[in-house]
């Protein structure tokens, strides 16, 4: 007998008066449940061999039933995994498109599932569960500190293990770096498109943004020196590597100057990092020619999965102590379980695997988008574009028109500093989309409703 809670097996109730080949009806029966919500992503299947036993049909019916299902994109697993409902599968149809969440898409030729099933297995079997999911230090464990550190090395070094900290994601590495660094009415210079969660966290800790002109690589450093000079700012906060949302990425030299302008005017970096790994040779961060002076963040939710709700933050040691404070008080300490996982795939090389898969999918996805928006400007690994429109007011028009046809986008509007004037263009999400298909088409309709909208390549 199926039960009906864990595998999923209501929807086989839906079977009841079908007419037709029996593995059709089953196949259309998963799918209209897929499509109702009763079923939703991740939900496990019941085995074949169970089915066909309820059913009292023979197992090849089944079995030509969840392929047909598979080759409508509305399920996946392997053998001695089982068949889940793939993330994404209410999309292809029916329902809405979502190129506005930024996210990694699923790593090619890698499962994420089977990784998390197995080192989650391999974690609780080793270690005590009630230790486990009691209470931990509030930066992490001296264990995934070093993994933090590993992780990091591509970009920052060597790095001591003791300047890593670990946080339940970057938006609380963020508010506790703004908490332990600025005080209410401090100001903090940011590019004036930059990442909503910076906003909304000055906003909540009664502090001034002020909005940095920017060109092809981020900061404009004439722009950020006069800034310094006459605003006087507590921090600067930069996205160096495919910048939220234009994606311009500072190159060496701009990076020293950002460098140094922060030291001529003793401000501190924020440095913001979630898709530097992304890049198959990464330049030296911030942090790595400022060490003193940033904090370095770097998100594994961009590059392996958001699910882990992971990042490390590098500090110099003076702000190690203020800066744990700082995490305690904004989200007391990671999840135990999950940043166990964290470590345990970088010590084993995991988290390399899962991020070669993202990155050559994203690659592969990045061409989609070119082929479709030729205007779009992002690195090839970028897991996001940023579509450049000629007329004020065009990203909106465009982004309400993209909704109607069921297609969400981010425009410009969203990302805006201060309300400072900013270039007008709309932020295109590439991960969302379960199937690469899925993202092609919609990235052809947008093109379709983008038309004479769009300006000359390169231009952010």
């Amino acid at each position: 007998m199926i039960e009906a809670s864990r595998p999923h097996a209501e929807w086989l109730a839906r079977l009841a008066g079908a007419r037709g080949p029996i593995y059709l009806a089953l196949a259309d029966a998963l799918e209209a449940a897929v499509r109702a919500g009763e079923l939703a992503p991740g939900d496990r299947l019941p085995p074949q061999r169970a089915v066909a036993e309820r059913l009292g049909v023979d197992l090849t019916t089944v079995t030509r039933a969840y392929a047909a299902a598979r080759e409508r994109g509305l399920v996946e697993g392997s053998a001695g995994r089982g068949t889940f409902v793939r993330r994404g599968a209410a999309e292809d149809d029916a329902g809405r498109v979502d190129l506005g969440m930024n996210l990694p898409p699923p790593p090619l030729g890698v499962s994420l599932g089977a990784c998390l099933q197995e080192t989650a297995a391999a974690v609780l079997a080793r270690t005590d569960a009630a230790s486990l999911m009691a209470y931990h230090p509030a930066a992490g464990a001296a264990g995934q500190r070093a993994a933090g550190a590993a992780w990091l090395g591509p970009v920052l070094g060597e790095t001591a293990a003791e300047r890593i900290l670990v946080a339940p994601g970057a938006q609380a590495g963020l508010a506790a770096s703004l908490f332990a660094l600025c005080r209410p009415g401090d100001a903090v210079v940011a590019q004036s498109l930059s990442y909503p969660g910076l906003r909304e966290a000055a906003e909540r800790l009664g502090l001034k943004l002020l909005a940095c002109d920017a060109d092809a690589e981020g900061l404009l450093p004439a722009d950020l020196e006069r800034l310094c000079a006459t605003g006087r700012p507590r921090a600067i906060y930069a996205i160096p590597t495919m910048q939220n949302p234009t994606t311009a990425t500072m190159g060496p030299e701009r990076r020293r100057q950002v460098a140094r302008i922060a030291a001529a005017h003793d401000v501190w970096i924020i440095e913001d990092d979630p898709y530097a790994r992304l890049s198959p040779a990464p330049h030296p961060a911030l942090a790595a020619l400022a060490p003193e002076r940033t904090v370095h963040l770097s998100s594994l939710s961009k590059c392996l999965t958001p699910g882990l709700r992971i990042a490390f933050v590098a500090c110099p040691p003076s702000l190690v102590a203020p800066l744990g404070e700082a995490l305690r008080a904004v989200a007391l300490m990671p999840a135990p379980l999950m940043a166990a996982v964290a470590a345990a795939w970088i010590r084993e090389g995991v988290a390399e695997r899962l991020l070669g898969g993202v990155r050559a999918e994203a690659q592969a996805r990045r061409i989609l988008a070119a082929e479709a928006l030729p205007a779009a400007v992002g690195p090839p690994e970028s897991l996001h574009v940023w579509l450049p429109l000629a007329a004020p007011g065009e990203a909106a028009r465009l982004a309400a028109a993209a909704l109607d046809r069921g297609l969400a986008v981010a425009p410009g509007e969203a990302f805006a500093v201060a309300g400072a004037p900013h270039p007008e263009g709309i932020r295109l999400c590439l991960g969302g989309p379960a199937r690469r298909p899925v993202l092609a088409r919609a990235l052809t309709d947008l093109a379709g409703l983008a038309g004479s909208g769009l300006r000359p390549r390169g231009v952010v």
